[in-house]
């Protein structure tokens, strides 16, 4: 599951995208432990917009005990859940800090992940992958 696409959906389901801490802790327990569908459609959604931060790029604020997605993080939330064109017309978006958001002419190559953080990923699907085994052996 991903976290910062989690929680601008969660936001932007509340009338005025403000929830405090104990709602949003409440909604993020309940689609964590929904099952695969969430997990995997917040990743393809994460997809769309990569070096996503909701804090950094100002996507979500925090205010008196809880957080509020701006009109910016409705604007990318749109653009996430926007149907892809088609695969050879696809092209990468980026922010512009001036303008706000900038389609390039060609895409772009994904940054390359710092070695660490790829490691920190392999042994989290590692241990996820050994934790399933015992609980499947626990089962039967």
């Amino acid at each position: 599951m991903n976290f910062q696409v989690t929680v601008l959906k969660i936001l932007v389901s509340y009338p005025d995208g403000f929830a405090v801490m104990e709602d949003l802790k409440r909604d993020m327990a309940i689609l964590a432990t929904s099952g695969r569908d969430w997990a995997d459609r917040t990743k393809l959604l994460a997809a769309r917009v990569p070096g996503l931060d909701i804090f950094s790029q100002r996507l979500v604020e925090r205010i008196s005990g809880g957080w509020m997605i701006t009109a910016k993080g409705r604007d990318v939330l749109e653009f996430m859940e926007a149907r892809p064109a088609a695969p050879e017309s696809v092209q990468e978006t980026s922010m512009d800090k001036t303008t706000g958001w900038v389609s390039t002419a060609a895409p772009v190559p994904p940054l390359r992940q710092p070695p660490d953080r790829a490691k920190r990923r392999r042994e989290s699907r590692e241990r996820r992958r050994e934790a399933r085994e015992r609980a499947r052996a626990n089962a039967s």
